[in-house]
């Protein structure tokens, strides 16, 4: 299981550098035709923003897994193993709770995106505000797995360390 796991992170870290790349062939097409030519592709400006937004939305999963958003660490750092575990547990709590309403009202809109339709493309606005779908889940349930893994006392100092941001201090201890 951890080996799929690990191998649907690496595929959409692979998705992460195929949007970015898009996005700079696209723009820089664009920069190129434009004061080349004098002409564009209307086409590339769309289809650039949307794979802008989906590249912040999968690399929002991506640096919510590796514990890299920010956080207030100077707080939980004072604090001992049990401490810091109940933050642990109260912060993922937390986290469930917006990503289900995240979530949920990603829901609410998908039938009025789906009928909406982008200006060029003529994409259904759903293929652009749907990622809110899969960023809601994927935060949702990695906030539950760390729960469960804390509940249950299956957590390691290496994550816990991670949480409050001192893995690369344990890296030079050990």
């Amino acid at each position: 299981m951890q080996r799929v796991t690990e191998l649907f992170y690496k595929f959409l870290g692979l998705i992460m550098v195929l949007l970015l790349a898009a996005m700079v062939v696209m723009v820089f097409g664009n920069v190129l035709l434009r004061y080349g030519f004098n002409s564009g592709i209307v086409v590339s400006e769309e289809l650039s923003r949307y794979c802008f937004v989906w590249l912040t939305f999968v690399g929002a999963v991506l640096t919510f897994r590796e514990h890299s958003h920010m956080g207030i660490e100077s707080l939980v750092q004072r604090f001992g193993r049990r401490g810091r575990l109940i933050c642990m547990a109260l912060s993922n709590i937390i986290i469930m709770g917006s990503s289900a309403i995240f979530f949920w009202g990603a829901v609410m809109q998908f039938d009025i995106n789906a009928t909406m339709f982008a200006p060029v493309t003529g994409l259904s606005l759903a293929w652009v505000y749907g990622i809110g779908l899969f960023t809601g889940a994927a935060c949702f349930l990695i906030s539950a797995l760390r729960l469960i893994q804390v509940l249950i006392g299956r957590i390691s100092d290496e994550e816990i360390a991670r949480f409050v941001g001192e893995d690369g201090q344990i890296a030079e201890v050990v």
